[in-house]
């Protein structure tokens, strides 16, 4: 109602208005008219008309026509536009801009009451010019933002560090996290081949095990940025990996990661990248070549465009180095990208490219060395290798990107220091505890053995420091496993193993090493049989390493995998054919239901039959009866026992090998005669001990023995009968049909004569008497 009644009081003002100006119009003069005209505007809309460009009356008058609209063309719009103050415009726009409390075509209260004085009025306009004062925002600190703030100078930064007294605070914390950031990103963004040397020593100055997330994380970034520096970013991280091992495990972790990202979603550029700097890693001996071969199967299982794109960019940077190290696994590698380019299923343009590979491989990788030119920066016993698969769960460690409030900062940093201090002044072997002591935080476990060789270094005395981490023995096993996978023949191999010189003390782990390798083989290698027999004729220690292994492998055959067990059975029949190793060996087998288990079963009998297969049954027949080695062979030829005989005459049999069981089944068969004896020979001693506690005096003794006698005569005599018995039935039978052969024989002869009676009687006369004479004479 209220808006109602304001609209019409507006409306009936403005009827007055406009009637007051057109009756004035006619009758006076255009000054006059003008005149009422300001009059009855309101000295707002005075103002607002004022603000205009500052017209005079003359203009006002000469701009406005009689029917009061404007007709202003619109360039000198735009030139009044210009020439408008800003601050004024900005005053109109919110002087003209309605209350809160009043709406769209309504006035205010004030107008409709009509109670506002010029006072009130003047009052408004200097608070509408006056512009608003703005709240200040809350001041953020920014060290304690999320993402480190804006720019803070070093110098302010370290002003600001000395202030705070408290050196564990969170402030101090966090303040030296941004530091340790900026540090670690801006020294590997300056990284290159002529500086590598001096950045290192600046990079080690920082607490990197601290930052050793932020430090994986810009090596990442810096090398997805620019693949052209992957080989200097590689050099750094094998010499950060040489001193922390686990930096060097991270980062290889993260690019595993990233690798396998980039391959489920089909991002080329992400695999490109990440292949390109684990095969850098390969070059420098960080990373295991098992990996580059796994991601080159993974690639090439199901080849596309960009897969095989990616495989070739990958054998570019590390070709050359798995052809020194794995030339078997390369040439599996090229023989697939032949068959690739002979299904002709992908473009030509990748055709051209595997083409292309094959000749950068004929001309032996010159323009891709394995490592650079002013790289080559860690010598190779130095260098740890990860042993990482492709397939395996890995934690990222994301967490160790962020800040994180450590309650041991300060000791912290001071085992750093210590390591710092030995890494960068090459102290002598005596600070090696201060590094494992320091280095415990960072994940080593050696912590109580250096600082037990510490404090002993400090007492002045000598003391040993056992290794219990076994890091020189994972050494020399990678070291053969390396050199059996570089040789071609096993009489490289052998030759290369020799020379290394290793202690005496690390025979039998060789033997069990190539053991080991040769389990791991999807298939049986002829390769691992000869090299272990030329060991074997090489030294005496080797063949009595082997005998050892032998009888601890079937000891513990039942943890062994069905295709490992294989491998090793087929391993030690061939060192048993060659005659590597004696066949004495073949002690521990005890062949019988309770001494076996399905484990040891199947190693027998893949065992016996590779023996059958090298040597043929007879042969192996033949040794096995040999007289000398017998009392070997009673556990796995049992004759104590016929049911342990029936288990190993039907084991034999059903692996196809019951030609070794002759003298089984002879056995079998007297020993029920060899029992029965045995048992006579029992109870006639039992007999004559029973006679002769009878005539000691005992007549209760002497009825039971009697009574016993009796009982076993009677038992005997019953068997003889029945024997008897039986023979005498068969030879009534025989008899029987001997009778029954007789009379068919003579039934057969009658018949016959009858025959020839008849024949005799339908003959002729003449002839008949002839015959009757002929044979009355030869009866005569």
């Amino acid at each position: 109602m209220k808006s109602s009644v304001a609209q019409m009081r507006s409306s009936s003002s403005y009827d007055k208005r406009d009637s007051r100006y057109s009756d004035r119009q006619g009758s006076s003069s255009p000054e006059d008219r003008y005149r009422d005209r300001e009059r009855s505007l309101s000295p707002r809309d005075r103002d607002y008309y004022d603000r205009r460009g500052g017209y005079s009356d003359r203009d006002r008058y000469d701009d406005w026509p009689r029917n009061g609209r404007s007709d202003r063309s619109e360039d000198m719009r735009d030139r009044d536009r210009s020439r408008r103050d800003p601050d004024r415009d900005s005053d109109r726009r919110r002087n003209r801009r309605p209350s809160p409390g009043t709406r769209r075509g309504e006035s205010s209260p004030e107008t409709r009451r009509g109670e506002s004085s010029p006072v009130t009025r003047r009052g408004d306009e200097q608070a509408a010019a006056e512009p608003p004062v703005k709240k200040k925002k809350d001041e953020l600190d920014p060290i304690l933002t999320r993402t480190g703030g804006a720019y803070i100078p070093p110098a302010k930064l370290r002003m600001m560090q000395e202030q705070i007294t408290d050196k564990s605070s969170l402030a101090y914390q966090r303040m030296s996290w941004e530091a340790l950031k900026k540090s670690i990103n801006g020294l590997i963004n300056k990284v290159n081949v002529s500086n590598i040397g001096n950045i290192i020593q600046e990079l080690l100055q920082e607490n990197i095990i601290r930052g050793r997330g932020q430090l994986s994380r810009s090596i990442l970034q810096a090398q997805s940025a620019s693949p052209i520096f992957t080989h200097v970013y590689a050099a750094v991280v094998a010499i950060i990996n040489s001193k922390f091992p686990q930096i060097g495990e991270l980062i290889l972790k993260r690019l595993i990661l990233n690798f396998r990202k980039g391959y489920r979603r089909n991002d080329k550029q992400l695999c490109l990248t990440s292949s390109k700097f684990v095969g850098h890693l390969i070059n420098q001996n960080v990373a295991h070549e098992v990996l580059a071969l796994e991601m080159l199967t993974l690639l090439l299982e199901r080849p596309t465009d960009d897969s095989v794109e990616v495989s070739i960019g990958f054998l570019k940077e590390s070709g050359l180095k798995l052809t020194q190290v794995t030339p078997r696994g390369i040439n599996a590698i090229f023989e697939r990208l032949r068959n690739i380019l002979h299904e002709s299923e992908i473009d030509k343009r990748v055709q051209y490219m595997i083409e292309v590979m094959f000749a950068v491989r004929k001309d032996g990788f010159k323009d891709h060395p394995v490592i650079p030119d002013g790289l080559d920066l860690v010598e190779d016993e130095d260098q740890f290798t990860h042993m990482l698969p492709l397939e395996d769960e890995y934690n990222p460690e994301d967490v160790l990107n962020v800040f994180k409030m450590d309650p041991n900062f300060l000791d912290n940093e001071e085992k750093y220091k210590a390591i710092k201090k030995e890494i960068l002044d090459e102290g002598d072997s005596g600070s090696e505890g201060e590094d494992g002591a320091s280095g415990d935080d960072s994940g080593e476990d050696d912590d109580e053995e250096e600082g037990a060789g510490e404090e002993a270094g400090e007492e002045g005395e000598k003391m040993t420091i056992h290794d219990k981490t076994e890091i020189n023995l994972v050494s020399f096993r990678r070291t053969i496993y390396l050199a059996i996978q570089s040789s071609l023949d096993f009489e490289e191999c052998a030759h290369k193993l020799i020379k290394m010189d290793f202690p005496d003390n690390q025979t039998k782990e060789l033997c069990n090493m190539i053991l080991d390798c040769c389990a791991q083989q999807r298939t049986y290698e002829k390769f691992f049989g000869l090299l272990a027999g030329r060991f074997c004729l090489l030294r005496k220690e080797y063949m009595e390493s082997f005998e050892c292994i032998f009888k601890e492998q079937y000891d513990t055959i039942h943890r062994l995998e069905t295709n490992k067990l294989r491998n090793v059975a087929k391993m030690f029949a061939h060192l048993l054919y060659t005659d590597s190793i004696p066949w004495s060996v073949l002690e521990c087998i005890n062949l019988s239901e309770e001494t076996t288990t399905s484990s040891s079963r199947i190693f027998v009998k893949i065992f016996f039959q590779e023996l059958c297969e090298y040597m043929g049954l007879p042969k192996l027949n033949a040794r096995l009866k040999d007289m000398t080695l017998q009392p070997f062979f009673e556990g796995l030829l049992p004759m104590d026992n016929p049911k342990n005989t029936r288990f190993a005459i039907n084991f034999f049999t059903s692996i196809g090998l019951g030609g070794l069981t002759d003298e089984l089944r002879e056995h079998l068969k007297n020993a029920q005669k060899i029992i029965m004896t045995q048992k006579q020979n029992v109870e006639s001693s039992d007999s004559s001990s029973s006679e002769s506690s009878s005539d000691s005096g005992s007549s209760s003794d002497s009825d039971s023995s009697s009574s016993s006698s009796d009982s076993d005569t009677a038992r005997r005599r019953k068997k003889t009968s029945t024997k008897v018995r039986s023979k005498e039935k068969t030879s009534r039978k025989e008899k029987s049909k001997e009778k029954t052969h007789k009379s068919g024989s003579r039934k057969e002869e009658r018949h016959k004569d009858k025959q020839r009676k008849d024949s005799h009687e339908e003959r002729p006369s003449g002839k008949s008497d002839r015959n009757s004479k002929h044979s009355k004479s030869s009866r005569r």
